[in-house]
C-alpha cells in the first residue's frame, strides 16, 4: 500500500519551498496524485531519491522499539520544565536522579506525575553538583539560548560565563558524565554567524568531552504530529569517545497529523479527551470563523483583513501565522506558550476556538494520564515549551544502545585501569606520564 504525503509535508521533510514541491509535482520530477480528499501530494515509495523520504522507507523504528538497558543507567536533567524530556528518556530506560527546574508550577507538574523523581526546584547557579561526581551516567539539559558575550579571546569556556550554556557546562565539569546532550532552538546554527555554535564547540573540547557532529531533528519524522525542530547536540567523554559510536534514532515510517493528534488509531487509543481551554472573544470568533481549514488571514476579504491585522496588513513578508487555522491532515505548527497570541495563531481545525489543554498535549505527544500544574496560562506554557515526548524517546533509545556498547567495553576499561594503577606504583612519574595504556603506544 502505497503512502501519501502531502505537498507541504514533503516541503517540511525536504526543507524546501513549498512553491519549489509544486513544481516537482507539475513538472513531472516527481510524480503528482490526489488523495480522497482531492488534495495534491506524492506517494513516499516513489519519493526513494528523496534522503528524509528514503529514511523513512528504509526505517528500523519497530527493531529500535526493543532496544533496553543493560543495567541501570543514571541520568540528571537541568531546565527540566514539565518533563517532556525527561518522560522520553525515561521510557527509553534511564533512571533519573536529580532534575533541575526554576519554574514553581513545572516542578509541582513534575512531582505530581513521578513522585519518586528527585526534583530540585531552584535557581541552577546556586547547586552543587559534586555529590553527584561517578554517580550520574548521562546528563542532558535544554539550556535557554540567552545571548553569548564574545570578550572574551579564546571562544570557549571563558566566553560562556554569565549564559546558561555556562551553567550546563559547570554540571558537566563537576559530574563528568559519560556522555551528555544539550538541545535547543535550530536558529542556535546560525547564531552571530556561527560564532556562538563555534563557542560551544570549543567549550565541550575544554571539558574533554569529544562532540558528535550536532543535527537539528525533525519532529514529523519521529512519531510527532508537529513541525518543531530542535538542535541536539551529544559529548562523549574522550576517555570513551574513540571506542564507541553513537547512531541517530531511525525515523517514523510516516508523518503524523492532527488526525492521528486528535482521534482513536495508531498514535492514541482513544480520541481525545475533554480539556478545559482558552476561548476567543466575539469579534475575534467572527473573523476566525470565516478562515478556512489550513488557511489564514489571506483567506478572509480584503477589508476584513485591514480590520484585523490593522498596521501589520502593509508590512512585508507573509505574515502566515495571523489568523491561522490547522489542518486536520496536516501536522500542527510548532506550539508556542500561548494558542490564541495574534502572530503565531493555533485555531482548531473544525472548531472555532483555540486548541486545549489536552489537544496541545497530544500535540507534544504526552500522554493523557501526565497532568498539568498551574492556572491555564501555566499550563500552556509549559507544555508550549516542552520537547515533544516521543522524539525525547527516540533520542533516548539511541542513547541506552550507545550506552549499551560503553557498559560491553567495561572488562576491557577495568584491565586498562588496572594496568595504569600497577604502572603508576612501578614507574617514575615522569615516565608513567608519557604512556597510553588505553591505546596504541606512543614514543616515548
Amino acid at each position: 500500500m502505497n503512502t501519501f504525503l502531502s505537498v507541504n509535508n514533503l516541503a517540511d521533510l525536504t526543507g524546501t519551498s513549498l512553491a519549489t514541491v509544486q513544481k516537482w509535482g507539475k513538472s513531472g520530477v516527481y510524480p503528482c496524485h490526489t488523495d480522497e480528499q482531492g488534495k495534491e501530494g506524492f506517494y513516499m515509495e516513489e519519493l526513494v531519491g528523496i534522503d528524509p523520504v528514503k529514511m523513512m522507507l528504509e526505517s528500523r523504528w519497530n527493531e529500535e522499539l526493543h532496544v533496553s538497558p543493560s543495567r541501570d543507567y543514571t541520568s540528571a536533567e537541568l531546565f527540566a520544565g514539565a518533563g517532556g524530556l525527561a518522560l522520553g528518556m525515561h521510557m527509553a530506560g534511564f533512571r533519573h536522579v536529580l532534575l533541575n527546574e526554576m519554574d514553581a508550577m513545572a516542578c509541582q507538574t513534575l512531582r505530581r506525575n513521578h513522585p519518586e523523581w528527585n526534583v530540585l526546584e531552584g535557581d541552577i547557579h546556586k547547586v552543587d553538583f559534586t555529590p553527584l561526581q561517578g554517580r550520574v551516567d548521562f546528563l542532558s539539559g535544554g539550556f535557554p539560548c540567552q545571548a553569548f558575550s564574545y570578550a572574551g579571546k579564546k571562544g570557549g569556556l571563558n566566553d560562556t560565563r554569565g549564559t546558561l550554556f555556562f551553567e550546563l557546562a559547570r554540571a558537566v565539569s563537576e559530574i563528568q558524565p559519560k556522555v551528555f546532550m544539550g538541545e535547543n532552538v535550530k536558529g542556535l546554527l546560525s547564531h552571530d554567524s556561527g560564532k556562538t555554535l563555534e563557542i560551544i564547540r570549543n567549550s565541550i573540547a575544554e571539558l574533554g568531552y569529544t562532540l558528535v557532529e550536532p543535527r537539528v531533528l525533525k519532529a514529523i519524522m519521529y512519531q510527532v504530529p508537529q513541525k518543531r525542530e530542535r538542535l541536539i547536540f551529544i559529548a562523549i567523554r574522550n576517555d570513551i569517545a574513540r571506542r564507541v559510536q553513537f547512531r541517530w534514532p531511525d525515523p517514523y515510517y510516516r508523518v503524523m497529523t492532527l488526525r492521528d493528534a486528535f482521534l482513536k488509531g495508531e498514535l492514541y487509543p482513544e480520541d481525545v479527551p475533554a480539556s478545559e481551554g482558552q476561548l476567543y472573544p466575539p469579534k475575534k470568533a467572527r473573523v476566525m470563523a470565516m478562515v478556512p481549514e489550513g488557511g489564514d488571514w489571506r483567506d478572509l476579504p480584503v477589508e476584513e483583513q485591514k480590520a484585523y491585522m490593522g498596521g501589520s496588513f502593509y508590512l512585508g513578508g507573509g505574515k502566515t501565522g495571523m489568523a491561522r487555522r490547522l489542518s486536520m491532515d496536516e501536522p500542527s505548527l510548532t506550539l508556542t506558550c500561548a494558542p490564541a497570541q495574534k502572530q503565531t495563531e493555533r485555531c482548531h481545525p473544525t472548531e472555532t476556538r483555540p486548541l486545549t489543554v489536552r489537544e496541545y498535549a497530544r500535540i507534544q505527544t504526552f500522554p493523557d494520564s501526565w497532568q498539568f500544574e498551574g492556572n491555564l496560562a501555566a499550563q500552556y506554557k509549559q507544555i508550549g515549551n516542552a520537547v515533544p515526548v516521543n522524539l525525547a524517546y527516540a533520542i533516548g533509545r539511541s542513547l541506552i544502545r550507545l550506552f549499551n556498547d560503553i557498559e560491553a567495553l567495561q572488562p576491557e576499561q577495568a584491565r586498562f585501569d588496572e594496568a595504569n594503577q600497577i604502572a603508576r606504583r612501578m614507574l617514575p612519574a615522569q615516565l608513567f606520564d608519557c604512556i597510553s595504556f588505553g591505546s596504541e603506544p606512543e614514543s616515548l
